[in-house]
């Protein structure tokens, strides 16, 4: 069994609409669905504790077919701190061209860019910002990369399974190690990442 392709993201908001709004207006990014969550169903299946909690799920379509997926509840928990070596979700991340012109223009509509453009050992350039929520947005330029893993990708990952990666698959490997847990909430902990 293999999976057909990446389907989509989800993220809980604390505005549906202003959310709706950030990723048409910054990105281009039209939100396709919408659908209102059953107090029940919020209670049982989202495990929200309230006597009449609501859900509103929205789909914005994002170019090449992914999907992000929004979630707005009432009551809904305020945004805590990601450190980046917590395990988990730490950014969502867009295919873009020319980085440099994309921060241009994040800046001139008052999006918050938490980096600068910068190139990667090996080739492509990036940088991070915020979405309205503080939601982490990777912008990334692939370069010819983005054509090369469009089309050879699956060739790719059946060549380097089978090769340079093929360590990585193999369960008690030399590689594989385990990390020491940190605790996060710790006082002297680190968060690497721009706070939320």
């Amino acid at each position: 069994m293999r999976a057909r392709s990446f389907s989509h993201c989800g993220i809980t908001v604390s505005d549906f609409n202003r959310s709706v709004r950030f990723y048409w207006n910054v990105f281009g990014c039209p939100l396709v669905g919408v659908s209102d969550t059953p107090a029940e169903r919020v209670r049982q299946f989202f495990g929200v504790d309230a006597p009449t909690p609501t859900c509103k799920i929205g789909w914005i379509r994002i170019p090449g077919g992914a999907v992000l997926e929004i979630f707005e509840f009432a009551p809904h928990q305020p945004p805590v701190a990601i450190p980046w070596n917590r395990v988990g979700l730490t950014h969502i991340s867009f295919n873009v061209r020319n980085t440099r012109k994309w921060h241009e223009y994040l800046v001139a509509k008052g999006v918050e860019c938490v980096s600068a453009p910068e190139r990667s050992p090996r080739g492509h350039t990036f940088f991070f910002a915020k979405d309205v929520d503080g939601n982490l947005i990777e912008l990334m330029d692939l370069g010819y990369m983005h054509h090369v893993l469009n089309w050879l990708g699956p060739l790719g990952g059946w060549i380097f399974r089978r090769g340079m990666y093929k360590q990585y698959y193999q369960p008690g490997s030399p590689t594989e190690t385990r990390a020491p847990h940190v605790n996060a909430d710790a006082p002297d902990a680190r968060t690497t990442r721009v706070e939320r």
